[in-house]
């Protein structure tokens, strides 16, 4: 429960990968698909933390594409377990996004919370691979803002700023709905914007394929069918 106010809340503004889009699924399958032929012992959590400090690093850096950004990835988790990926294997993971899994609840529920706020979605990623997984979600959103566009990744605030300037409403109309921490809730809330936390990984240890952070999200919901429910209760 939360004392958030809907009725001020105008648009609703959505991280993509990890909250509508299940990529530890997708993130998984691509390393396993390197990694298995190799034998290589190690569990499915310990893969998503190697990956999820591989990748922020690397877009910590100098701007790169995101497909690009996830073949070095995969080299470098790959690396970490004496494995040396192929150039076809990191252009085909860099390729992979459109073929992530969509939560089950994700499209149902953009169609309904569209028939009162309006949408937008700011995400870490290239615009040609989001268009595959806004396809798959219904293309729902008013606004999309990728890390393409702004030339930097969420944490970075521009991210967020952009958005909100393409909105054009003042923040407190604004929820920000994510499921990372590190990536959307520390970020959007030092912007003064409220956020709700939807909590995939609800129950199971660690933070998975994003870097460990702290923050005091305005609402926590398990899933996005649930988060509907909140919102348009």
């Amino acid at each position: 429960m939360s004392d958030l106010d809907f009725a001020r809340i105008e648009a609703l503004t959505f991280d993509c990968y990890g909250t509508l889009i299940d990529w530890e699924a997708g993130i998984l399958a691509g390393l396993r698909r390197v990694l298995a032929p190799h034998r290589v012992a190690v569990t499915d959590d310990g893969l998503l933390e190697s990956y999820a400090a591989a990748e922020a690093d690397l877009e910590a850096g100098p701007y790169q594409r995101y497909r690009e950004v996830l073949g070095e990835s995969l080299q470098r988790v790959a690396r970490g377990h004496g494995v040396e990926a192929t150039a076809d294997e990191m252009d085909a993971f860099g390729g992979s996004v459109g073929n992530w899994p969509v939560f089950p609840d994700s499209a149902a529920a953009l169609g309904r919370l569209k028939a009162r706020f309006r949408l937008g979605v700011i995400t870490n990623c290239d615009d040609d691979l989001f268009a595959l997984s806004n396809r798959r979600l219904g293309g729902a959103f008013d606004w999309v803002v990728t890390a393409q566009q702004v030339g930097a990744y969420k944490p970075d605030p521009r991210n967020f700023e952009v958005a909100l300037e393409r909105l054009g409403l003042p923040q407190e109309r604004v929820l920000h709905v994510a499921q990372s921490l590190f990536h959307d809730h520390v970020p959007a809330k030092a912007l003064g914007l409220a956020t709700a936390w939807i909590d995939r990984r609800r129950g199971r240890p660690g933070f998975g394929a994003t870097p460990p952070a702290e923050a005091t999200p305005d609402l926590v919901a398990p899933d996005m069918a649930s988060f509907a429910e909140l919102a348009l209760a």
